[in-house]
């Protein structure tokens, strides 16, 4: 069953409860950051914040809008994060979610380079990558991701693709009788696969910092399915090539052992006689 996580931006409050809900479950350490006479409160994704609010303010004619965009992993259908990943650390999930695995990270950034959406980033401190995972082990065992179980504006909701899916369509069908640019995001971007963090937009992507039309790089298909493969027949090859060059030594080296001992034996007996 493919899961996905659908944000409102209309009724979402910039609370940043969802932000506070990730660090608590994720434990992950409070950050200083400094004041910029904005609102936001983290400029950014970083190692130890995987999800926030942007904030903005915005006017038009005599409107004043406030708009807000939970943001973290998109969870692309298309990653480019797997796609570049030479280790097998990021991987997708049977319901949608790219996984993360520590432990095969290496720490060589090309997620980082390759996320059309600017979310991994490189821990310093561990050499690692890091990004949401969408609370992976809480839905493994029936839960919801702890920042949808933390909104109290009934701005983010989790479950099944199609039921979300329905539910942003439906949102921004309404939407459009007083905003007449609201439309969804991540359910028809096809440059990643569509994704599993949708949205239900009062205005454009660009408003909310979203890229327009969101793309993995063609040059990663080549990377992934041509490149990286040959790269690994023509290691093991070299790793062949090593051991039957060793083999064969270790044996000529046996053979000239064999040699001098029958050699020195015999001019020993020619020495007696």
């Amino acid at each position: 069953m493919e899961i996905t996580m659908y944000h409102d931006v209309s009724k979402c409050t910039g609370c940043r409860a969802c932000t506070v809900a990730c660090k608590q479950w994720k434990d992950l350490p409070a950050e200083i950051t400094p004041f910029t006479g904005e609102y936001q409160s983290h400029p950014d994704l970083s190692p130890s914040t995987y999800t926030i609010i942007r904030m903005s303010e915005r006017v038009e004619g005599d409107k004043f809008h406030w708009d807000f965009l939970k943001f973290q992993c998109m969870h692309c259908g298309d990653a480019g994060c797997v796609k570049a990943c030479p280790q097998e650390a990021l991987t997708y999930a049977d319901n949608g979610i790219v996984a993360f695995n520590e432990d095969n990270c290496i720490g060589c950034g090309y997620c980082v380079t390759n996320c059309p959406f600017g979310v991994p980033h490189i821990n310093e401190a561990t050499q690692k990558s890091t990004k949401c995972n969408l609370c992976q082990d809480r839905v493994a065992e029936g839960m919801v991701p702890s920042c949808a179980q933390t909104c109290t504006a009934d701005a983010i909701y989790f479950g099944r693709r199609e039921k979300m899916v329905a539910m942003a369509e439906a949102r921004v069908a309404e939407l459009k009788k007083t905003f007449p640019r609201a439309q969804t995001y991540g359910i028809n971007e096809a440059g990643v696969g569509g994704t599993h963090m949708i949205y239900a937009l009062e205005d454009s992507p660009e408003v909310y910092g979203l890229p327009v039309k969101p793309m993995v790089s063609p040059s990663l298909a080549l990377w992934k399915d041509i490149v990286q493969p040959l790269g690994k027949v023509a290691w093991g090859a070299a790793a062949a090539v090593i051991a039957v060059s060793y083999i064969k030594n270790k044996f000529k080296s046996d053979d000239h052992s064999v040699d001098y001992t029958a050699k020195a034996s015999a001019d020993k007996k020619g020495a007696d006689i």
